[in-house]
């Protein structure tokens, strides 16, 4: 039998962003506020339909680019502006994720370095950083004051597994220093790790595992005085992906 594609039920596929970064040493992501149904007026990921012709990654590109005003990080160019690390999360199916029509989201994770606040875009009326706790409540009220409404959809378990995805690969990757700007101190990445597992270092134990890490660190030679008292040694990000030993996140 010849293939007849309008034998089967037609359905749409979408890209969601999970877009963490550090602000004010808090673990923060991306949220934008929809502008049109459904869930109109609800916070939600940033994200939309893939177009025809395009792959997932330049979608998701695209879309990051819309929402936000970010932009995906070349690894050519490693001191590239605004540049946010990108990856594919995992593909979500639930037949009725999506109350217009059958839809299925491949997700992605994008972290990024402190940013200034994005611009929102698309089908976004307003775009902002949130602490994720404040996000992933589902009662309350928010820092701004307004009562706490769940995500969108089900952006809040996309967000969760986005997190629990940044903690874990933390641990046994240079992955913290996609959240870093090009040239850093070791203070600012414990910070960094601090902020994604929601706990507090030891400053001397945490300098001895970095800085003992083959390939992890590598000292510019430059200091820098920006976060006050005695001058602070630079390092950017060594050419290591995995590390040997890991950094094991603190039992809490």
């Amino acid at each position: 039998m010849p293939y007849d594609p309008s034998a089967f039920p037609p359905f749409a596929v979408t890209v969601d962003l999970v877009v963490l970064t550090v602000r004010r040493h808090s673990l923060c992501a991306l949220a934008v506020r929809r502008g049109e149904p459904p869930f109109q007026g609800r916070w939600a990921l940033p994200g939309g339909f893939v177009r025809a012709g395009e792959d997932l990654a330049q979608a998701a590109a695209r879309e990051l680019a819309e929402e936000t005003g970010l932009c995906v990080h070349d690894p050519a160019a490693p001191t590239q502006d605004n540049g946010a690390h990108l990856e594919q999360l995992a593909t979500y199916g639930d037949p009725e994720r999506d109350p217009r029509m059958r839809v299925v989201s491949v997700a992605h994770l994008a972290l990024a370095p402190d940013l200034p606040a994005p611009r929102a875009g698309g089908d976004a009326s307003s775009a902002r950083w949130a602490p994720v706790e404040e996000l992933l409540e589902q009662s309350g009220y928010g820092h701004a004051g307004e009562a706490v409404a769940p995500l969108a959809f089900d952006h809040a378990q996309i967000l969760a597994d986005g997190v629990e995805r940044a903690r874990s690969k933390i641990e046994y990757s240079s992955l913290a220093t996609a959240f870093c700007p090009p040239e850093f101190t070791v203070g600012e990445l414990r910070r960094v790790y601090e902020a994604v597992w929601s706990v507090a270092l030891d400053p001397r134990n945490f300098h001895r595992k970095v800085t003992g890490t083959p390939g992890f660190l590598v000292p510019t030679g430059g200091t820098t005085t920006r976060q006050g008292g005695r001058p602070a040694q630079l390092f950017r990000a060594g050419g290591a992906t995995l590390l040997n030993p890991p950094m094991l996140r603190p039992e809490v």
